[in-house]
C-alpha cells in the first residue's frame, strides 16, 4: 500500500469518526404497549446512529422499562449502548411524560447528569430535557423537547427558548424534538438571529391517519436547531412507514417519522 493511499484512508477514517449521527424521534406512547417485534423494528431504525433523543416516553405504564428493553435490543445489534431517562415532566397527569437519550458508548460520552429544565416548568407543560455529550473532545448540549399540541399554541412555550442561550452561555445548545410548529414560524426568529438554523425546511414529519393521493405526511412539526458553531454535514428524515402495508399499521410504531442530522464539532 503506497503512502498516498494510506494517507487517503487515514483522512477518510478521521473524517468519519469526527462526524456524529444524531436522531430525534417522537415515538408515540413509548411504553409497555409496544410489542417485542415493534421494539426490534425501532432498534433496527436507530442502530446506525450515534446519539438518539426520544420524546413521548410514557410517564407510567412501563415507559422507563421499555426504554431499557430498547437499549437491550440495541446492544444486540453490534455496538454497546447506554441510556438516560428523565423523571416525569411537571405537567398535569394527562400530559406528563418522560424523555430519553440513548447513545453508543464508543461514539459519545455523557458529561454530568441530564436534567429537566425547571426554570420554565410553570410556563412549559413538558419542560425540556437537557444533556451534555462529549464527542471528539468537544461538547454539545441537546435540548430535547415535546411541545403542546398545535391547537393549544405551542409558540407560547417555544418563545422561552430564546432565553436558554443566555442562561447557559457556556453551553453549545442544540434544540431538537417535536415542536408542533413549523420552523418558518416567527417564534423561532429570535433563535435565528442568534445564529441558529433549522436542519429541515419545509419537511413534513407527522403521519396522516390515511394516505390521500399517495401523500402520507401531514405537518412540519419536528426539527433540529443548531448554532453556527456546529457544522452541519447532512440532514433528513426516515420514511419508516414505507415498510408497512398501511399507515394504520405504521402508526402502531409512531405517528411521527424520525429526523436526523450528521454534524461535526471539529471547528468549534
Amino acid at each position: 500500500m503506497n503512502k498516498t493511499y494510506s494517507l487517503f484512508l487515514f483522512l477518510l477514517c478521521t473524517s468519519f469518526y469526527a462526524q456524529t449521527r444524531l436522531l430525534s424521534w417522537n415515538i408515540e406512547n413509548l411504553g409497555k404497549s409496544k410489542s417485542n417485534l415493534e421494539l426490534e423494528f425501532i432498534a433496527n431504525t436507530l442502530k446506525d446512529y450515534d446519539i438518539v433523543a426520544l420524546q413521548e416516553v410514557v410517564a407510567g405504564d412501563g415507559g422507563a422499562q421499555t426504554v431499557t428493553k430498547l437499549a437491550d435490543e440495541l446492544n444486540r445489534k453490534g455496538a454497546k449502548w447506554d441510556y438516560s431517562i428523565s423523571n416525569p415532566t411537571s405537567s398535569s397527569a394527562y400530559k406528563t411524560e418522560r424523555y430519553a437519550y440513548l447513545w453508543k458508548t464508543s461514539r459519545a460520552r455523557l458529561k454530568g447528569k441530564p436534567w429537566l429544565e425547571s426554570k420554565f416548568q410553570l410556563e412549559i407543560d413538558r419542560e425540556p430535557y437537557l444533556a451534555t455529550f462529549i464527542v471528539n473532545q468537544k461538547e454539545v448540549t441537546l435540548v430535547n423537547f415535546h411541545a403542546i399540541t398545535k391547537s393549544k399554541q405551542p409558540e407560547r412555550e417555544i418563545k422561552y427558548f430564546k432565553l436558554l442561550p443566555g442562561q447557559y452561555p457556556q453551553l453549545n445548545l442544540l434544540f431538537l424534538g417535536d415542536f408542533n410548529c413549523p420552523q418558518s414560524h416567527s417564534v423561532f426568529t429570535p433563535l435565528k438571529k442568534m445564529g441558529y438554523e433549522s436542519t429541515l425546511k419545509g419537511q413534513k414529519t407527522s403521519l396522516k391517519r390515511n394516505s390521500k393521493n399517495g401523500a402520507a405526511l401531514a405537518s412540519e412539526f419536528d426539527n433540529l436547531f443548531y448554532h453556527k458553531k456546529v457544522k452541519k454535514i447532512d440532514g433528513g428524515v426516515i420514511h419508516f412507514y414505507k415498510a408497512f402495508s398501511s399507515l394504520q399499521e405504521a402508526r402502531k410504531i409512531s405517528d411521527h417519522i424520525p429526523i436526523w442530522m450528521v454534524f461535526s464539532l471539529e471547528e468549534y
